[in-house]
Protein backbone atom coordinates (compact mmCIF):
# COMPACT_ATOMS: atom_id res chain seq x y z
CA UNK A 1 0.00 0.00 0.00
CA UNK A 2 0.95 3.58 -0.26
CA UNK A 3 0.86 7.12 0.30
CA UNK A 4 -0.09 6.38 4.06
CA UNK A 5 -0.59 9.09 6.47
CA UNK A 6 -2.12 9.56 9.66
CA UNK A 7 -5.32 11.44 9.71
CA UNK A 8 -6.65 13.31 13.05
CA UNK A 9 -10.43 12.50 13.76
CA UNK A 10 -11.37 15.50 11.37
CA UNK A 11 -14.61 16.16 13.10
CA UNK A 12 -14.52 18.50 16.40
CA UNK A 13 -17.49 17.82 18.44
CA UNK A 14 -18.24 20.57 20.75
CA UNK A 15 -18.53 17.65 23.87
CA UNK A 16 -17.41 14.21 24.70
CA UNK A 17 -19.85 11.32 22.99
CA UNK A 18 -21.83 11.09 26.62
CA UNK A 19 -22.41 14.93 26.76
CA UNK A 20 -23.93 15.04 23.66
CA UNK A 21 -25.98 11.83 24.29
CA UNK A 22 -27.31 13.18 27.69
CA UNK A 23 -28.00 17.02 26.10
CA UNK A 24 -29.56 15.14 22.85
CA UNK A 25 -32.10 12.80 25.46
CA UNK A 26 -32.61 16.20 27.88
CA UNK A 27 -34.15 17.60 24.51
CA UNK A 28 -35.99 14.62 23.39
CA UNK A 29 -37.92 14.85 26.71
CA UNK A 30 -38.40 18.26 27.18
CA UNK A 31 -40.04 18.21 23.98
CA UNK A 32 -41.94 14.93 23.78
CA UNK A 33 -39.94 13.16 21.39
CA UNK A 34 -39.62 9.27 21.25
CA UNK A 35 -35.88 8.35 21.86
CA UNK A 36 -36.38 5.81 18.90
CA UNK A 37 -36.69 8.70 16.64
CA UNK A 38 -33.98 10.59 17.89
CA UNK A 39 -31.49 7.64 18.47
CA UNK A 40 -32.72 5.51 15.02
CA UNK A 41 -29.55 3.46 14.44
CA UNK A 42 -30.17 3.14 10.90
CA UNK A 43 -30.34 6.91 10.34
CA UNK A 44 -27.61 7.93 12.67
CA UNK A 45 -25.39 5.09 10.72
CA UNK A 46 -26.03 6.75 7.38
CA UNK A 47 -25.32 10.29 8.66
CA UNK A 48 -22.17 9.16 10.52
CA UNK A 49 -20.73 6.17 8.67
CA UNK A 50 -20.57 4.15 11.16
CA UNK A 51 -21.51 0.69 10.95
CA UNK A 52 -25.37 0.16 12.81
CA UNK A 53 -23.75 -2.83 15.25
CA UNK A 54 -21.08 0.42 16.70
CA UNK A 55 -23.71 2.84 16.78
CA UNK A 56 -26.07 0.38 19.18
CA UNK A 57 -22.55 -0.45 20.98
CA UNK A 58 -21.60 3.29 21.24
CA UNK A 59 -25.14 4.49 22.20
CA UNK A 60 -25.37 1.63 24.90
CA UNK A 61 -22.06 3.52 26.51
CA UNK A 62 -20.24 -0.12 25.53
CA UNK A 63 -16.42 0.02 23.73
CA UNK A 64 -17.04 -0.36 20.10
CA UNK A 65 -15.40 1.10 16.77
CA UNK A 66 -12.82 0.36 14.40
CA UNK A 67 -9.41 1.96 15.42
CA UNK A 68 -7.32 1.08 12.19
CA UNK A 69 -7.74 3.99 10.07
CA UNK A 70 -7.41 2.09 6.69
CA UNK A 71 -10.21 -0.30 7.40
CA UNK A 72 -12.47 2.67 8.76
CA UNK A 73 -11.66 4.53 5.67
CA UNK A 74 -12.74 0.89 3.63
CA UNK A 75 -16.20 1.10 5.98
CA UNK A 76 -17.67 4.71 5.42
CA UNK A 77 -16.52 4.77 1.75
CA UNK A 78 -18.48 0.94 1.10
CA UNK A 79 -21.71 3.55 3.07
CA UNK A 80 -21.19 6.15 1.21
CA UNK A 81 -21.16 4.31 -2.52
CA UNK A 82 -24.15 2.25 -0.83
CA UNK A 83 -26.60 4.97 0.15
CA UNK A 84 -25.56 8.24 -1.55
CA UNK A 85 -27.09 7.26 -5.08
CA UNK A 86 -27.80 9.23 -8.30
CA UNK A 87 -31.26 10.53 -8.97
CA UNK A 88 -31.75 7.29 -10.69
CA UNK A 89 -31.36 5.02 -7.63
CA UNK A 90 -28.12 3.66 -8.75
CA UNK A 91 -24.57 3.55 -7.16
CA UNK A 92 -21.67 5.72 -9.05
CA UNK A 93 -19.78 4.16 -10.92
CA UNK A 94 -15.64 4.03 -9.67
CA UNK A 95 -14.99 6.08 -13.02
CA UNK A 96 -17.79 8.43 -12.01
CA UNK A 97 -16.35 8.61 -8.83
CA UNK A 98 -12.72 9.20 -10.30
CA UNK A 99 -13.79 11.97 -12.56
CA UNK A 100 -15.98 13.72 -10.07
CA UNK A 101 -12.39 13.38 -7.21
CA UNK A 102 -10.39 14.10 -10.24
CA UNK A 103 -8.30 10.66 -10.03
CA UNK A 104 -7.69 8.32 -11.80
CA UNK A 105 -9.87 5.02 -12.41
CA UNK A 106 -7.35 3.34 -11.37
CA UNK A 107 -6.58 5.45 -8.29
CA UNK A 108 -10.26 4.99 -7.50
CA UNK A 109 -10.25 1.64 -7.79
CA UNK A 110 -7.50 1.33 -5.65
CA UNK A 111 -9.11 2.88 -2.91
CA UNK A 112 -12.39 1.13 -3.02
CA UNK A 113 -10.76 -2.60 -3.27
CA UNK A 114 -8.19 -1.44 -0.41
CA UNK A 115 -5.01 -1.17 -2.73
CA UNK A 116 -4.14 1.99 -1.61
CA UNK A 117 -4.16 4.10 1.87
CA UNK A 118 -5.77 7.09 1.39
CA UNK A 119 -4.21 10.75 1.40
CA UNK A 120 -5.67 13.25 3.21
CA UNK A 121 -6.26 14.77 -0.54
CA UNK A 122 -8.18 11.85 -1.43
CA UNK A 123 -10.68 11.54 1.93
CA UNK A 124 -11.12 15.59 0.71
CA UNK A 125 -11.82 15.03 -2.94
CA UNK A 126 -13.97 12.30 -2.31
CA UNK A 127 -16.37 13.64 0.72
CA UNK A 128 -16.47 16.99 -1.48
CA UNK A 129 -18.00 14.21 -4.19
CA UNK A 130 -20.55 13.14 -2.26
CA UNK A 131 -21.46 16.77 -0.50
CA UNK A 132 -20.48 15.06 3.51
CA UNK A 133 -18.74 16.89 5.66
CA UNK A 134 -15.14 17.07 6.55
CA UNK A 135 -13.28 13.84 8.80
CA UNK A 136 -16.58 11.77 7.61
CA UNK A 137 -13.92 8.99 6.04
CA UNK A 138 -11.18 9.59 8.57
CA UNK A 139 -12.87 10.40 12.05
CA UNK A 140 -13.02 7.93 14.81
CA UNK A 141 -16.71 6.19 15.69
CA UNK A 142 -17.31 7.80 18.53
CA UNK A 143 -16.44 11.45 17.24
CA UNK A 144 -17.92 10.35 13.89
CA UNK A 145 -21.60 9.50 15.86
CA UNK A 146 -21.04 12.29 18.02
CA UNK A 147 -21.13 14.85 15.14
CA UNK A 148 -24.09 12.99 14.18
CA UNK A 149 -25.95 13.16 17.13
CA UNK A 150 -24.57 17.25 17.47
CA UNK A 151 -26.90 17.72 13.88
CA UNK A 152 -30.00 15.99 15.91
CA UNK A 153 -29.12 18.22 18.47
CA UNK A 154 -29.47 21.72 16.36
CA UNK A 155 -32.80 20.20 14.59
CA UNK A 156 -34.43 19.70 18.12
CA UNK A 157 -33.23 23.52 19.59
CA UNK A 158 -34.64 24.68 16.12
CA UNK A 159 -38.03 22.99 17.10
CA UNK A 160 -37.64 23.76 20.96
CA UNK A 161 -37.39 27.71 19.89
CA UNK A 162 -40.48 27.68 17.44
CA UNK A 163 -42.46 26.02 19.98
CA UNK A 164 -41.01 28.17 23.25
CA UNK A 165 -40.93 30.84 21.20
CA UNK A 166 -43.61 34.00 23.08
CA UNK A 167 -45.21 36.13 20.96
CA UNK A 168 -44.01 39.53 20.45
CA UNK A 169 -44.09 42.42 17.70
CA UNK A 170 -41.16 43.55 15.73
CA UNK A 171 -40.04 47.13 17.35
CA UNK A 172 -41.25 50.24 14.56
CA UNK A 173 -37.86 51.29 12.63
CA UNK A 174 -37.62 54.44 13.67
CA UNK A 175 -38.59 57.41 10.95
CA UNK A 176 -41.21 55.03 8.83
CA UNK A 177 -44.69 55.37 8.58
CA UNK A 178 -47.65 52.72 7.59
CA UNK A 179 -49.43 53.75 4.56
CA UNK A 180 -52.18 54.76 7.12
CA UNK A 181 -50.13 57.55 8.06
CA UNK A 182 -49.20 56.81 11.52
CA UNK A 183 -45.31 56.09 12.62
CA UNK A 184 -43.80 53.02 12.04
CA UNK A 185 -42.56 50.40 9.93
CA UNK A 186 -44.34 49.71 6.66
CA UNK A 187 -43.30 46.00 6.85
CA UNK A 188 -45.64 43.40 8.52
CA UNK A 189 -45.09 42.30 12.25
CA UNK A 190 -42.02 39.84 12.31
CA UNK A 191 -38.81 39.70 11.01
CA UNK A 192 -38.32 39.17 7.54
CA UNK A 193 -36.39 35.72 6.43
CA UNK A 194 -32.66 36.31 6.91
CA UNK A 195 -33.13 39.33 8.92
CA UNK A 196 -30.86 37.68 11.48
CA UNK A 197 -28.12 37.65 9.19
CA UNK A 198 -27.65 41.27 7.98
CA UNK A 199 -24.46 43.13 8.48
CA UNK A 200 -24.66 45.63 11.40
CA UNK A 201 -26.38 49.03 9.81
CA UNK A 202 -28.53 47.67 7.45
CA UNK A 203 -31.95 49.88 7.17
CA UNK A 204 -33.77 46.74 7.83
CA UNK A 205 -31.60 44.97 10.41
CA UNK A 206 -33.36 46.81 13.32
CA UNK A 207 -29.99 48.06 13.98
CA UNK A 208 -30.03 51.30 12.04
CA UNK A 209 -29.50 53.53 14.98
CA UNK A 210 -26.56 53.41 16.60
CA UNK A 211 -27.40 54.83 19.88
CA UNK A 212 -30.74 52.90 20.21
CA UNK A 213 -29.93 50.22 22.77
CA UNK A 214 -33.46 48.64 22.46
CA UNK A 215 -33.18 47.70 19.25
CA UNK A 216 -29.45 46.43 19.69
CA UNK A 217 -31.55 44.42 22.92
CA UNK A 218 -34.25 43.17 20.24
CA UNK A 219 -31.70 42.14 17.28
CA UNK A 220 -29.80 40.21 20.53
CA UNK A 221 -32.93 38.59 22.09
CA UNK A 222 -34.44 37.87 18.33
CA UNK A 223 -31.20 35.70 17.84
CA UNK A 224 -30.44 33.88 20.38
CA UNK A 225 -34.37 32.86 20.23
CA UNK A 226 -34.00 31.75 16.30
CA UNK A 227 -30.67 29.80 17.18
CA UNK A 228 -29.59 29.95 21.10
CA UNK A 229 -25.93 29.80 22.06
CA UNK A 230 -25.28 26.64 20.99
CA UNK A 231 -26.46 26.98 17.75
CA UNK A 232 -25.02 30.03 16.83
CA UNK A 233 -21.52 28.81 17.28
CA UNK A 234 -22.50 25.32 15.74
CA UNK A 235 -23.50 27.36 12.80
CA UNK A 236 -20.53 29.42 12.77
CA UNK A 237 -18.36 26.58 13.49
CA UNK A 238 -19.87 25.39 10.16
CA UNK A 239 -18.72 27.68 8.08
CA UNK A 240 -16.38 27.43 4.81
CA UNK A 241 -13.33 29.63 5.51
CA UNK A 242 -11.83 31.09 8.81
CA UNK A 243 -12.84 34.17 6.96
CA UNK A 244 -16.48 33.50 7.42
CA UNK A 245 -16.11 32.86 11.00
CA UNK A 246 -14.37 36.04 11.45
CA UNK A 247 -16.83 38.11 10.32
CA UNK A 248 -19.46 36.32 12.44
CA UNK A 249 -17.20 36.63 16.10
CA UNK A 250 -16.98 40.79 14.25
CA UNK A 251 -20.71 41.14 14.25
CA UNK A 252 -21.37 38.98 17.45
CA UNK A 253 -18.42 41.30 19.29
CA UNK A 254 -20.28 44.58 17.69
CA UNK A 255 -23.55 43.27 18.75
CA UNK A 256 -23.15 42.55 22.67
CA UNK A 257 -20.89 45.85 22.72
CA UNK A 258 -23.69 47.66 22.19
CA UNK A 259 -26.50 45.75 24.11
CA UNK A 260 -27.32 48.23 27.06
CA UNK A 261 -26.53 47.10 30.72
CA UNK A 262 -28.99 46.28 32.84
CA UNK A 263 -30.50 49.04 34.92
CA UNK A 264 -29.97 49.69 38.88
CA UNK A 265 -26.84 48.61 40.82
CA UNK A 266 -24.93 45.20 39.75
CA UNK A 267 -24.59 42.13 42.32
CA UNK A 268 -21.05 41.88 43.53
Amino acid sequence: MTDGFSVPGGVTPSGSLPGVLARVRGLADRLGVPHAEVFDVTRLSVASGVPEAVVKDLLSARPGGEPDLQARFLQRFDLLRRTRLKPNGRRYTQQEIADGAKMSRQQAGALINGDRRPTMEHCAAIQRFFGVHAGFLSAEDADALAFALQLTEQELLQRAAVHERPARKRRPARGSHRPDGSSGSSRPDGPEPGDHLRAPGHPHDGLDDPQDPDGMDDALERLLQDHGVRGIAWRAAQLPTDKHRDKVTEWLDMLLESVKPPHGPTEP
